[in-house]
């Protein structure tokens, strides 16, 4: 499954830079998390300080799952902490929400 999500990052060309490097080679174990909640593919695409995911998962990928294990995992909480640094919610996003859910309204 194919699943598209936009978030926001700080206006700010050092802070963007900063995020951007810290992407260039992600930590092992967020990859690790990332693989074992059944994402197969993820790529991320910015444009000013927009970004855009795409991700592609297989039958035991869940929203629900991926919060559930990432809340249990210490790691990825130190990460999620680290980036919101970087990071600001659309305008659109409820309190507490990041990564939103992109509706697909065209396909070729």
């Amino acid at each position: 499954m194919r699943y598209c999500l936009a978030l926001d990052l700080v206006d700010d060309p050092v802070l963007i830079a900063e995020y951007e490097k810290y992407h260039e080679k992600l930590r092992p174990e967020i990859e690790e998390s990332i693989r074992s909640a059944g994402i197969t593919e993820m790529e991320i695409y910015r444009i000013g300080n927009r970004l855009f995911m795409i991700m592609e998962t297989d039958e035991t990928f869940s929203f629900e799952k991926k919060t559930e294990m990432d809340a249990g995992n210490p790691k990825v909480q130190e990460w999620e902490n680290l980036m919101w640094r970087y990071q600001q919610a659309l305008p659109m996003a409820k309190p507490g929400e990041k990564w939103l859910l992109l509706n697909n309204i065209f396909k070729l």
